[in-house]
């Protein structure tokens, strides 16, 4: 190549720039050309290249030096930063080593002055880290069918090392493919540092070094001789660093061309799976690259490099892992295009949500470092919330903080980003996080306001929380209520129900005046056309706070002063039973109104409300509606109102169609007890026993036949468990009691022997695991037995003289007699049955009896005395029937009563049965009592602190023990 020597004007400046590139470009193959090897090896071919190579730079260096200074065009270092570049390139040299290498040698005139004495090396040039791009390459078909490469993209080669390779040769393998790069220039090198210059600046002296570098060197060399350029040891009489723009550019579009090589090997090693090390190696390397600036994340974008990431997270070697979560961070960071590319079509984030629970702790750090910038994209927020346990394993690290502070913090900074999807507060929410929610419930707007009553609604909060989220939610929600508008309103009753639906949060809403609130909404509020009703929304919340237990006489519910016992509310609420109709509104009514009735005062104002008006018969009719809740909150509130109007409600149930009969016999086609039955045979056991009425339309209605199927069910095996089954038992057992206390009546009694309720009683009185319905079949039993005095009559035979003359024979007399000769009982006199007088001797009851006196339950043991003292009457045989007891050891089994229980009613039963058995059972009855210890001093306490009637038979047995003076007293009968 030849070049004009002749002075170049402004004009044709721009033809020796592109003269200048062409013969870099030259230059370049040839230097590629003796590398390779491709150039004839013999030596004198060698140097007769490396001549012709040695001409071309040096021409290009005079090349320079002929550009006038004004083509620069003001700028007054630009010459300077040429005439270096030029002063370099005019002094190369090439020569052929030993080893037939290329060796480039500086032919500097200038010594440094702070270098003398040392060996005059040549500088080593450090090579580029990886080859040329192939678009870059001169010759690209040869340089993808080059061997190294071809051997390098081979995954066996990168999985086991060929055998004429050494065990390391796997990690450096990416390493020898930057022999083919772009090469490196001396004047790329800082003089100072050797490393390639970020900043060249050119000194006062034309020498050009990194800004960094020279900075430093000239603060640590101020000295009062001035300060000399480090490399030609020129007196600087400037301290003015300016930046060298050629060379700077230069060394910038050098850069760039080999990371653009850098980024597609790297792609390669990371495409093939290559080994760890080279794996590694090639992610450090994208790393650099990314961090050097901005453009260059979207070069690794382009090359297809941030799917191989992603497959990378699930790699064997735990170094590559989070090195690929490491430059995943890197290319997220502040690309919100690359966050939802990656999180949408690349990153399975279930597998990066596992990772943060990593026992590596780099590992964890990092997957919640990228977690962390992927959610500070709105777009993303949802779908990283969305993964299933996502959220929940963040709230765990979160509250994890004395064992990894650093974890603790970030998944919290994740946290707060997720807070901006509503949809994400709510898993929060859920999974025990529920700052969040209250925060935006109290700060948020009016529409924030309403999502998050509208979840506080639908989640369930443990009891644990239940406190905490009634203290801060109640006031925002209350106010929604009372200001809100119809949407506001519906979600914040929906809450405030949740709330109310724990007792512990009572106290807490009626302090926040959530009393008053319901009032209003439940008489005086009108809003028409809300998709809720209030008043059945209020009177629920209501009823949830009253059934905690408040004070509820002093419990204000408006302005005027009414509290919540005074009459005007009990009457309001009593009316709005009378006229409403939503079958809800009247369950919470009902449920209001039995909270009330616990207060005396209150109960009395609502007998008298109920009776003068015609609620009671409203309250009957609810026992046909359909709503099986309304017609359980119907009767329970019935039941409260028996002891003070229990007749009353007899004659409204017998008027009412379908009742009585419907209590009993409206029963499911299923086996299951449900709590209607329950409740219902509860009813119908407490209305007045002696209601004839009641008991002759029970009757009527064929009742019975039921009731006693229903026993025989659940004393058998069909129906045994279920939380309603003992209660229901219990009212059958209950309601055939009640006919026994109106046997005077003919189809009672007959009623009673049809069915043989003695039979049915003494069966119950011992196969049944409730107290209640012993204590019932006891009382069923002395109702029977009361009446057995006047069933049982001796057989009367009239003989007149007329009939004698047709008396038989005597030889046939004998087995007549026998005949007319019907068995006696000894108790009653007469000829008694268990079925048709009702006979407990003849039913053997008696046994049964009795050994309910060891029952640990005092209602059981007084109701089986009661039935035992029915035995020991006056108008029966007393000295049989005591006679009969002291056989079957009754005596002790009443003093062990004694001893085991206290209490009015048990000591004047024992006692009477007790001086019963001194009076009428003899020496031996006597001797038995008397051995007793401890009965004297159960007599005596029972003289000083029983009522005067005990006192009276504890004195008489007393005194038959001869342990008080023998002086007349009273007759008193039991």
């Amino acid at each position: 190549m030849e070049l004009q020597k002749a002075e170049y004007t402004t004009n044709n400046a721009t033809e020796i720039l592109q003269s200048l590139s062409r013969s870099i470009t030259e230059a370049k193959d040839l230097v590629n050309k003796c590398q390779r090897g491709t150039i004839s090896n013999s030596e004198s071919e060698l140097k007769s290249n490396m001549s012709h190579l040695e001409r071309v730079i040096k021409e290009m260096g005079a090349c320079l030096t002929l550009i006038p200074s004004s083509t620069f065009q003001g700028q007054e270092y630009a010459e300077v930063s040429v005439q270096a570049l030029s002063n370099e390139m005019l002094s190369a040299h090439f020569e052929v080593g030993q080893s037939q290498g290329l060796q480039t040698k500086e032919l500097d005139p200038h010594k440094n002055f702070s270098e003398e004495g040392r060996n005059e090396e040549s500088v080593t040039i450090e090579s580029d880290l990886y080859r040329a791009s192939v678009e870059e390459s001169t010759d690209n078909s040869r340089e993808l069918n080059d061997p190294d490469f071809v051997e390098f993209l081979k995954p066996t080669s990168l999985c086991r090392p060929r055998k004429h390779i050494s065990s390391s040769s796997s990690s450096t393998s990416l390493a020898r493919m930057t022999d083919h790069m772009e090469p490196l220039y001396q004047t790329f090198y800082c003089p100072l540092t050797k490393q390639i210059m970020d900043d060249p600046v050119t000194l006062q002296s034309g020498v050009t070094y990194d800004r960094k570098a020279i900075t430093e060197w000239l603060e640590e060399s101020d000295n009062s001789q001035g300060i000399f350029c480090p490399t030609t040891g020129q007196k600087l009489l400037s301290r003015v660093l300016k930046t060298n723009v050629a060379l700077k550019t230069t060394i910038e579009e050098w850069k760039e061309r080999n990371e653009v090589a850098r980024i597609n090997i790297s792609r390669s090693a990371l495409f093939v799976s290559a080994s760890p090390s080279m794996v590694l190696e090639a992610i450090r390397d994208l790393q650099d690259i990314c961090k050097r600036k901005q453009y260059n994340k979207i070069q690794v974008h382009n090359a297809g490099i941030l799917p191989l990431l992603c497959k990378l997270l699930k790699y064997k070697d735990r170094d590559v892992r989070y090195a690929a979560l490491e430059l995943l961070q890197e290319l997220t960071k502040e690309d919100d295009d690359s966050k939802v590319i990656m999180i949408s079509e690349m990153v399975d984030m279930p597998t990066v949500i596992k990772m943060m629970s990593s026992g590596h702790q780099p590992i964890r750090h990092a997957a919640l470092l990228l977690l962390l910038e992927l959610s500070r994209s709105e777009s993303l927020q949802e779908k990283i919330g969305s993964v299933p346990g996502g959220i929940l394993m963040l709230i765990r690290i979160k509250y994890n903080q004395p064992d990894d502070a650093f974890s603790s913090e970030k998944a919290d900074e994740i946290l707060k980003n997720l807070e901006s999807s509503p949809e994400n507060i709510k898993k929060m929410a859920e999974n025990g996080l529920l700052e969040p929610l209250l925060k935006h419930l109290t700060e948020g707007s009016e529409e924030m306001q309403t999502e998050m009553a509208e979840y506080l609604g639908e989640i369930s909060l443990g009891n644990d929380r239940d406190t905490y989220v009634a203290e801060r939610a109640s006031p925002p929600l209350i106010k929604m209520v009372h200001g809100g508008n119809t949407l506001t309103r519906t979600a914040a009753f929906k809450a405030l129900a949740k709330i109310a639906s724990c007792h512990p949060n009572a106290k807490i809403l009626a302090k926040s005046g959530i009393i008053q609130i319901m009032v209003e909404e439940m008489f005086t509020r009108r809003i028409y056309g809300e998709p809720i009703n209030s008043k059945s929304e209020a009177a629920a919340m209501l009823a949830n706070i009253l059934e905690a237990g408040l004070d509820l006489e002093n419990l204000q519910v408006n302005s005027h002063g009414h509290r919540l016992a005074s009459d005007y509310v009990l009457y309001n609420f009593i009316e709005m039973i009378k006229h409403s109709t939503p079958d809800d509104l009247n369950i919470n009514l009902i449920r209001i109104l039995l909270c009330l009735a616990k207060s005396p005062r209150s109960m009395s104002t609502i007998v008298s409300m109920v009776k003068e008006s015609e609620a009671s018969y409203t309250l009957v009719e609810l026992l046909n509606n359909p709503h099986e809740e309304l017609g359980i909150a119907a009767i329970k509130l019935l039941i409260v109102l028996i002891p003070y109007m229990g007749h009353i409600i007899v004659e409204r149930l017998c008027k009412t169609a379908g009742q009585p009969e419907n209590l009993i016999l409206g029963r499911n086609e299923t086996t299951r007890i449900t709590q209607k039955q329950a409740v219902s045979s509860t009813f119908l056991a407490k209305l007045p026993h002696q209601s004839l009425t009641l008991n002759l339309a029970l009757l009527r209605k064929n009742t019975v036949p039921a009731i006693l199927q229903q026993i025989n069910q659940i004393q058998g095996t069909c129906i045994r468990t279920g939380r309603y089954v003992i209660p229901y038992l219990e009212g059958l057992v209950s309601i055939l009691v009640r006919f026994t206390t109106t046997l005077y009546e003919p189809q009672m009694l007959f009623l009673a022997r049809d069915y043989n309720f003695t039979s049915v009683f003494t069966e119950l009185l011992m196969k049944t695991s409730s107290d209640e319905v012993q204590r019932l079949s006891a009382i069923g039993l002395e109702n029977l037995s009361l009446e057995s005095i006047n069933l049982s009559k001796p057989p009367q035979i009239k003989k007149t003289k007329f009939l004698k003359l047709f008396y038989p024979p005597k030889f046939l007399s004998s087995i007549s007699s026998k005949k007319r000769q019907l068995p006696l009982c000894p108790v009653h006199r007469g000829a008694c049955s268990s079925q048709n007088t009702f006979c407990l001797v003849d039913a053997k009851a008696v046994e049964r009896l009795l050994a309910c006196l060891d029952h640990e339950n005092v209602e059981v043991v007084e109701a089986a005395l009661s039935a035992v003292c029915t035995l020991l009457d006056d108008e029966v045989d007393v000295e049989m029937s005591v006679g009969m007891l002291c056989e079957v050891n009754a005596i002790q089994l009443v003093l062990n009563a004694v001893k085991e229980h206290k209490g009015e009613g048990l000591w004047k039963k024992s006692f009477w049965l007790i001086d019963r058995f001194l009076v009428k059972g003899g020496s031996r009855c006597a001797s038995d009592i008397s051995q007793d210890r401890l009965l004297p001093a159960t007599l005596v306490n029972a003289f000083h602190h029983g009522d005067i009637d005990t006192r009276q038979m504890a004195e008489r047995i007393l005194r038959h023990l001869n342990k008080m003076p023998n002086f007349p007293t009273s007759h008193y009968t039991m």
